[in-house]
């Protein structure tokens, strides 16, 4: 008689997982739609320079000819160190 409790048993879990969700009520909620991203014409630019000053930087020191740790300094640095102070000072600003 067990084999016959257990196929029991798993035929009313599978009910419950496929019944018991639809008797629950459904919450509606009501996200507020975010804005669309809006760029400004400085943060456009900025993003463009951020594009092409390492890649004139990597034409002028040509890093894959064993000068990889100049372009670092010289070509990503400035870069990554605009972006990070850009990111401190707009999260200081809110």
């Amino acid at each position: 008689m067990s084999g016959f409790h257990e196929i029991l048993l798993v035929a009313v879990i599978l009910l419950a997982i496929l019944f018991v969700p639809r008797m629950m009520p459904r919450k509606i909620e009501n996200k507020p739609k975010q804005a669309p991203l809006v760029l400004s014409r400085n943060k456009r630019l900025s993003i463009t320079a951020s594009f092409l000053y390492p890649i004139a930087v990597a034409g002028f020191l040509q890093p894959w000819r064993n000068n990889l740790i100049p372009f670092l300094y010289i070509g990503l640095g400035p870069v990554i160190l605009g972006w990070l102070l850009f990111w401190i000072i707009s999260g200081r600003k809110r």
